[in-house]
């Protein structure tokens, strides 16, 4: 009876057993964050944040706003960091003076991560690789790419220069909590697949838009036995499917990269068996072939072997995607002994000095520059086209970047292609796009 206490015991009863169905791990990290055991997706909560992050392009605008809205002081000069990598070294005044901004607001609210031409190298290399982001973290950055600290365990996602503004004042900041879709990987892969293949081929199935506002959750076999660069390059490119962030569980593999690293104690996370997930999508890597996206959309993924007649002009390896230790060991491993073809540019550039040096004492560096690369410093210049390598009109390259828009790279009728640092090095040698087996 509707009268009867009993009912209305039963349906609060149910509606509590509703409300406690399991947890994504995104769920999970964002809850601690608000001071709260549940959210639901589609909820709005305010969250505790454990970096912010901006850059030589977003951060100056933030710094005109954190300043027209009265903020007296940063809300933890440890817990802020500002890397000019988009335009450094400086290429030219404009963006000297938007460096100059960083610096001297650095150095007026005493923000301890402000890392300069000669330290920094790309953000989103170069700050977990301090250990300033960890597992359990709730990050935000000024930057699309901020997602890519996902393949530590943590939530991080891009904002706009505004918030990055008041997030700086307060500390923490507004999210309306993801829906999630899972991916399952299984298999094992052929040789020279890596992550970048993975999500190339991950966004070529659902599309640039696949994964609006949701969290894409990485998981599986063949992720299990991914080391830190490809998970990294996955979750970077989460964006790219038009998702609020990407993440993999932590493990074994990502606690041998924070042991040593973390500045800050951190929390592991995990999904709930009983998780609820919009969507899941299984993966067999095992059939995969060497990814390449076509222009102009990173969706536009097709094996190699279909795109082997196309010339270039310019090969680009490196960027926050592809600019690991070991992305620059897979390629000095293709050009050992070889020579760059005399109508291609190669263009090398580490995500960090740290990876540079790395790379210089493993004898990486003389392979690639005998092969006739030139090395760059670190810097984000060629993957948008600002400068270390802009396209001219007409102009085709192949690059381990990010990003295949309408004039991306340089000319809105130049044209760029993405794969991983295997088809990248082997490209520069054959002229054209192609395998690595193609050299043998």
């Amino acid at each position: 009876m509707p009268g009867d206490d009993r009912f209305y015991c039963t349906l609060q009863l149910e509606l509590v057993k509703e409300r406690q169905m399991g947890q994504t791990i995104t769920q999970k990290i964002l809850a601690a964050h608000c001071g709260r055991e549940q959210v639901e997706a589609g909820e709005l909560i305010s969250a505790k944040l454990d970096l912010v992050l901006g850059n030589d392009i977003t951060a100056p605008i933030a710094i005109q706003e954190f300043e027209k809205i009265g903020a007296k002081t940063v809300f933890d000069p440890a817990r802020v960091a500002l890397v000019p990598d988009h335009s450094t070294p400086n290429k030219d005044i404009k963006s000297a003076q938007l460096v100059k901004m960083l610096r001297e607001f650095s150095k007026k609210h005493g923000i301890v991560n402000f890392f300069e031409i000669g330290r920094m190298g790309i953000e989103h290399t170069l700050l977990p690789d301090l250990g300033l982001v960890g597992p359990g973290d709730a990050v935000i950055g000024a930057d699309s790419h901020t997602c890519t600290y996902g393949a530590l365990g943590a939530f991080s996602t891009g904002v706009g220069s505004t918030d990055l503004a008041s997030a700086m004042a307060l500390g923490e900041t507004w999210f309306k909590v993801p829906e999630a879709i899972k991916f399952v990987y299984h298999g094992k892969p052929n040789k020279w697949i890596s992550g970048k293949d993975y999500i190339l081929h991950t966004i070529g199935i659902i599309g640039v838009d696949g994964a609006l506002y949701s969290s894409m959750e990485f998981t599986g076999e063949a992720i299990e036995s991914l080391e830190m660069a490809g998970r990294f390059t996955m979750c970077n490119m989460a964006i790219e499917a038009g998702a609020k962030n990407g993440i993999i569980a932590p493990d074994d593999i990502t606690m041998a990269y924070v042991t040593g690293r973390a500045q800050r104690p951190y929390t592991l996370y995990k999904s709930d068996s009983d998780a609820v997930y919009k969507q899941v999508i299984d993966i067999d890597v095992s059939k995969l072939e060497l990814q390449v996206s076509f222009p102009h959309l990173p969706e536009n993924a097709r094996p190699v072997s279909e795109a082997t007649d196309i010339r270039i002009d310019q090969s680009v390896i490196g960027s926050c995607t592809n600019g690991r230790i070991e992305d620059l060991r897979v390629a000095a491993g293709i050009l050992k002994g070889r020579k760059v073809h005399p109508d291609v540019r190669l263009v090398v550039f580490p995500a960090t000095q740290e990876i540079y040096l790395q790379a210089i004492n493993e004898g990486l560096t003389q392979i690639m520059v005998e092969a006739g690369a030139a090395v760059s410093t670190p810097t984000c210049g060629p993957c948008l086209g600002g400068h270390m390598g802009v396209l001219a009109d007409g102009e085709r390259a192949i690059a381990t970047t990010n990003r295949n828009f309408v004039g991306r790279m340089g000319h809105v009728k130049s044209e760029v292609y993405l794969s991983g640092p295997a088809v990248a090095a082997a490209s520069a040698v054959l002229g054209r796009i192609g395998s690595p087996d193609e050299l043998n």
